[in-house]
């Protein structure tokens, strides 16, 4: 890939909506994804990890740089900014399913834990934990399982590797014969079908393939953008594919 700088990169996509320059600066304005990913990550529980956030925020910057109009007289930065913290907090939003006493209740569970855990040095026990925010422990396990229903309805269940590389448990069986899901929709000479399996994925996984098909980024490029390896975006894909594969013969079968 041709590496241009970010003046010629925005004169170049401001003049025609150049592909390469878009690239470009996409990959020059990660570091501010990550900073505000970094941000909200710390105010929220584990189930939304940092690289989700990372991803939603990828979503909202291309979005930014394709309605950013220079003419409306603020900077990409500040523009960006917005819609980069607007894209994450959309998600966290769309699955939080929690009642907001609830969702509040949680939040003071995590914080009364780790400032525990600080002063103390140790993991602390739940019947401490309950003592210290004056409920009972049946009270504190109940806001614990609500955060784990949440975990499991949000994120695939992964399994760590030998070499610390992390793998869904889906991806660890591949279906050799399953049809692709491509030949699936021209056989059945229907690309509606398609668009309603891909609205159904994740959003990483739409990001996974609007980077690899649209956007024309290479595995090497994506595992730049989402901070991991060659090969596990490799994994990745391999992963989406299979989730189209199953939700189109779903949709066909019906």
């Amino acid at each position: 890939m041709v590496i241009m700088s970010v003046n010629i990169a925005w004169e170049k996509y401001l003049a025609s909506r150049d592909e390469a320059a878009r690239r470009q600066l996409i990959l020059h304005y990660l570091p501010l994804v990550k900073h505000l990913a970094g941000r909200l990550a710390v105010k929220l529980p584990a189930f939304i990890p940092k690289e989700d956030l990372e991803g939603y925020g990828v979503i909202g910057l291309m979005e930014a740089l394709d309605k950013f109009d220079p003419a409306m007289g603020s900077s990409f930065d500040t523009y960006a900014y917005h819609r980069i913290r607007g894209a994450m907090l959309d998600e966290v939003r769309r699955q939080n399913w929690l009642p907001r006493t609830t969702w509040q209740k949680f939040q003071a569970v995590k914080s009364t834990r780790e400032r525990l855990e600080r002063e103390q040095g140790k993991v602390v026990s739940d019947e401490l934990l309950a003592k210290e925010m004056g409920i009972t422990t049946e009270e504190l396990h109940r806001l614990l399982g609500h955060g784990s229903r949440m975990y499991w309805q949000s994120l695939d269940e992964e399994l760590t590797g030998l070499d610390g590389s992390s793998v869904s448990k889906l991806d660890t069986v591949e279906d050799a014969g399953s049809p692709d899901p491509l030949s699936i929709v021209e056989e059945k000479e229907n690309k509606r079908l398609l668009t309603l399996a891909i609205e159904k994925l994740g959003q990483r996984d739409k990001l996974i393939l609007s980077l690899y098909y649209w956007e024309g980024l290479t595995l090497k490029e994506i595992g730049r953008v989402l901070e991991v390896s060659e090969s596990r975006v490799c994994q990745l894909h391999a992963q989406v594919m299979k989730k189209l594969r199953h939700t189109l013969q779903e949709m066909i079968c019906c």
